[in-house]
Formats: C-alpha cells, structure tokens, sequence
C-alpha cells in the first residue's frame, strides 16, 4: 500500500462542501466520481438538493500526473481508505453512496466498511464487479486480458479523440473540452486490484442509474453491473456517461426521490 502521509497533510484542500451537513443531521449523500474526473463535477447535480453533501476526494489528486510516480503507486485500497477517513469525519449519522463509473469499486468497499452508516447506494452508470472481480473483470472479452497490459504500457489517460468519443459523447462542445483538459490519470492498480466486498444485501436501498447513451459503458455491460448489484429498480436518463454535466437537473430529482425513500427505509 501507498505511504499517504503526503497525500494528507499536503494536497491541496477544496471549500468544505458538507459544512451544512454538519451539526447532527440526520442523512446525507457521499459523491464518489469516476475515472479522470474531480468532485466538482458533482457541482450542477447538487444545486438545490436540499441534503448534506459530502463530495469525496481521492488520494494525491493534484500529484495524479504521467510524471507522479506516488499517485501510480496508489491501489484500490488507498482510494478507500482516503474516502472512508473523509466519511469517518463527516457528521451526519447515516449517508447515502452516490458512486459514478470507477467510484463502483470504492463505493462496495465503502459500504462494507461502515455498514452501520450506509443507508443506500446509487450506482450511476457504474462498475459494479462480481465479489473478487475487478473493474478489469467487468470488460467483455478480450478487453479484460488486454487491459492491465495495456495500463501498465501506456498509462492510464487515454487520447484525447478517445475521450472524446467515449467519456464526453453527448455532450456540448465546451463541457466536453473542460472534461479532456481536467481529466486526470488514475492508478493502474484501481483498475486492476480485485474488490473484497460483496454488494449490500436487501436490506439496504439500492438503485442503478443507466444511462442509454453511454459510449463508455455499454447498455449491454450496465445490464451486467444491475445483475451484480441486485438494486431494488433500476431508473434510466437518456445521456452519455456523464449525466452530471450532460444532464444535471435529471440526475439530481433521480437522486432526490431516492433519498425521501432512504429516510422512510431507515425510519430517521
């Protein structure tokens, strides 16, 4: 495992995003991104959400570069550990996972490390492996032999037309260029470390958002995430893989009703 000493004491902290989530409320929502983004891509879907939002940040963001070889150390346990100190500090008695794409994996672990504050999780256009599997694992043949390779050759930052093309479909000229030039690499090892946690059971709310016109994640490799993680119903929006820039206000009244259904679930 990485030494993360530098990551906390070092990396440069953004405004507090949950301090109205403090002071014993009852339930919030935890944002965890994907793959190259940043926590203020959240930033348009939680206007007017009227909860405590904590939006989470992974390790050593702002030294994740092709030339920052502590950010390349990081394994998938270190992305969340990172986040589960960040919730372990955050004061709301019960929250609720909000996990786009890569933020599958961290977000199975999550819950599994604090059972007893996890009061749902929605899964949009996420990576949901099977227990023991890896993001890698959730690919379709031959993509899933080929990855790690291909990772370790070339890094994790795809070519800007392939960003493009996939991560940014749909979207508008500006909010697609704003994505390419923040993407940020991640580990290899978060792609390729396998997940120790199984999904929540039933008793736990869960939800998939699918998104019809995702490039990035298939519909057909969505349906495979559902059946991993057994959600109560599964709500569709009619984007790309970014709904939180392609369409924000969606999003957001998607995640509204489900948090009214966690506080009845959990009887807050």
């Amino acid at each position: 495992m990485a030494n993360l000493t530098t990551s906390e004491t070092g990396e440069r902290r953004k405004p507090d995003r949950s301090s109205h989530g403090q002071g014993g409320e009852k339930l919030g929502a935890l944002f965890i991104y994907g793959a190259g983004m940043r926590s203020r891509i959240w930033e348009k879907t939680i206007e007017g959400f009227g909860h405590p939002v904590l939006l989470a940040d992974y390790p050593l963001r702002d030294e994740a570069s092709d030339s920052g070889t502590a950010a390349r150390s990081l394994t998938l346990r270190d992305y969340t550990d990172y986040i589960r100190r960040q919730a372990e500090k955050w004061e709301v008695e019960r929250f609720v996972i909000v996990a786009h794409s890569l933020g599958g994996l961290p977000a199975l672990e999550l819950a599994a490390a604090l059972p007893e504050r996890v009061a749902g999780i929605v899964a949009v256009g996420a990576s949901i492996p099977k227990p023991g599997g890896s993001f890698a694992s959730t690919l379709p043949l031959p993509q899933r032999w080929l990855l790690p390779a291909l990772l370790r050759a070339a890094g994790t930052k795809p070519p800007e037309a392939a960003i493009r093309a996939g991560l940014c479909s749909g979207l508008a000229p500006e909010l697609a260029d704003e994505a390419v030039r923040g993407f940020v690499p991640e580990a290899v090892r978060v792609y390729t470390d396998r997940v120790t946690a199984s999904a929540p059971g039933d008793g736990v709310p869960k939800l998939y958002v699918k998104l019809t016109q995702d490039k990035e994640m298939s519909p057909a490799r969505q349906e495979r995430m559902i059946a991993n993680l057994r959600p109560s119903r599964v709500e569709t929006l009619d984007t790309g893989h970014l709904p939180m820039l392609g369409d924000p206000e969606g999003l957001r009244r998607i995640l509204r009703i489900f948090m009214e259904e966690a506080l009845e679930a959990c009887r807050l």
